[in-house]
């Protein structure tokens, strides 16, 4: 069989045009998912080649410049990372001199981590960047329609942490 062949020469399958299948190309989260890696791989470009980290190490390098303070379990949660890829970037940071680490006597199975003088410079060095990126991103949207999105977004992030069962602080459910 050529694997270029007539579509009769492959096994039915559902399509999306019976009603029966799902088309990922319209479906919602896989579209999320697009919008996010395509962000994420062109907004790395210039951290990676800049301060060389990757995202996990952008994502916690930008917690902690945001909060301050937090445990490394915190820092997950707001991130929405899994715990092992935390435990990674803190580690990568840490040896970099990027992140500092502080037992926690109330509790010595976690410890609290914070910027150093050098990472907090690369996250005041990386905010105007990630605005201005932001700003390129958007540029073809007009205002009414980055507000219409920016509210759809927030109802997006609140149903979604429902449906996970995630009720994060502050969120309602639509």
């Amino acid at each position: 069989m050529n694997d270029d062949g007539p579509a009769e020469d492959m096994p039915s399958t559902a399509s999306a045009a019976d009603g029966e299948g799902l088309k990922l190309e319209d479906f919602l989260p896989y579209r999320l998912n697009v919008v996010s890696s395509l962000t994420s791989q062109a907004l790395s470009s210039i951290y990676a080649e800049r301060y060389r980290i990757g995202v996990p190490e952008w994502r916690v390098l930008v917690t902690l410049g945001q909060y301050g303070i937090m445990t490394g379990k915190a820092v997950g949660a707001h991130s929405h990372m899994h715990k092992t890829k935390v435990s990674r970037a803190v580690a990568l940071l840490e040896r970099r001199k990027l992140v500092a680490r502080r037992a926690n006597r109330a509790d010595m199975r976690e410890a609290f981590l914070s910027l150093t003088p050098a990472g907090r410079a690369i996250y005041q060095d990386l905010a105007p960047i990630a605005r201005e990126f932001v700003a390129r991103l958007a540029d073809n949207i007009s205002p009414a329609d980055r507000d219409a999105f920016e509210r759809v977004l927030t109802r997006l992030i609140d149903r979604a942490a429902v449906l996970a069962g995630e009720r994060s602080k502050g969120s309602a459910a639509s």
